[in-house]
């Protein structure tokens, strides 16, 4: 197969590190807008091309919306890196793309070319992008995704968020870049809006990787609902703040599941979880759980609960990014509760 076509000189050689493709630089004639001409077999195609150092979920949507004014084009993405998400949102919206770490996929009339590639590979020249949404910024995304319509000041939404008002505005600024929100007027008035929240949910959610403390403890009871219940009188009463997540979580809000194992707890980051176990009258143990405690460096997994009746619930989008790691049919669970609770 060979791809022609203008590319700049990094791109060319982002395309020469995938094995298996021939690379030829020409000039493309025509009236119609595009990039490049991939020849195969006896067919040829003309696609746009969009070259992006970095490509992430924020960045697949972005190329989603410019596609859809194409419609009788094909779109190639080509970047030294992209994550797992932008390529499943590329793959599903019909955009190929390649990258530098020999991720590829181009999907054509006749033409199927696919390859896995590496986890790591060299990094790329240039900063790293900003406020990443983990931790204490990840707490502004909820925010923003929690009151779509609202417009912020980075005051606002520092408060909001319980984060410091820089961390804000390299948010803001960065989903401003990202085509996420949108901006108006200047200085302490500037007011920013979400406008896609499809993508801020994916971006957040791609992001936001945490490696909490987990402590497996087993509590009788006879129905989820029931160890739910119990689990709900002994942090209340003990003074804990929580918030159970995880496929129990989202049954509240959305009962779909048929079988919960284990009920996933959100505690407080400073509760010791010996203690907690105790509180509650239930045994630690190391297999056979029914119940894990969650703690993070801070109680942002926490924020946003929700009283469900007698029952504190992590607020939607943190039950979609916890269902989503959750390798028990989890994500299945996430695009259901994405569906028919969240709805972008």
């Amino acid at each position: 197969m060979n791809i022609g076509g203008q590319f700049e000189a990094q791109v060319l050689d982002v395309l020469r590190d995938i094995p298996g493709l021939t690379v030829e630089a020409e000039t493309v004639a025509g009236n119609h807008r595009h990039d490049a001409v991939l020849r195969f077999a006896d067919r040829e195609e003309h696609v746009l091309v969009e070259a992006k150092l970095r490509a992430n979920a924020a960045t697949a949507w972005q190329l989603v919306h410019y596609a859809e004014l194409y419609p009788d084009m094909r779109m190639l993405l080509i970047a030294e890196t992209t994550t797992e998400q932008a390529r499943t949102i590329l793959t599903e919206h019909g955009i190929g793309f390649i990258d530098g770490l020999q991720n590829a996929h181009i999907e054509l009339p006749g033409l199927l070319f696919h390859i896995e590639g590496r986890r790591g590979g060299r990094r790329t020249a240039g900063p790293t992008p900003p406020a990443r949404l983990r931790g204490k910024a990840g707490a502004a995304a909820q925010a923003l995704l929690l009151q779509p319509g609202r417009e912020w000041t980075v005051t606002e939404l520092a408060d909001e968020a319980g984060i410091a008002a820089g961390l804000a505005h390299r948010v803001l600024a960065r989903l401003e870049r990202e085509g996420i929100v949108a901006a108006e007027g200047s200085g302490p008035q500037r007011v920013r809006t979400l406008t896609n929240p499809t993508a801020l949910l994916d971006l957040w959610a791609e992001e936001q990787v945490e490696q909490p403390r987990r402590t497996l403890g087993y509590l009788l009871a006879q129905t989820p609902q029931q160890l739910a219940n119990r689990i709900a009188t002994g942090l209340d009463r003990a003074g804990i703040e929580y918030a159970i997540t995880g496929a129990a979580g989202a049954n509240f809000l959305e009962p779909f599941v048929t079988a919960i194992p284990v009920t996933d707890v959100w505690i407080a980051a400073t509760a010791d979880p010996t203690e907690v176990l105790r509180d509650l009258g239930a045994d630690p143990v190391t297999e056979g759980q029914n119940l894990v405690l969650l703690q993070a460096k801070d109680d942002a997994p926490i924020l946003w609960r929700r009283a469900l009746g007698e029952v504190w619930v992590a607020n939607p989008f943190r039950l979609f990014a916890d269902l989503r790691r959750d390798p028990r049919r989890g994500r299945e669970q996430a695009d259901h509760l994405r569906e028919e609770v969240i709805g972008f």
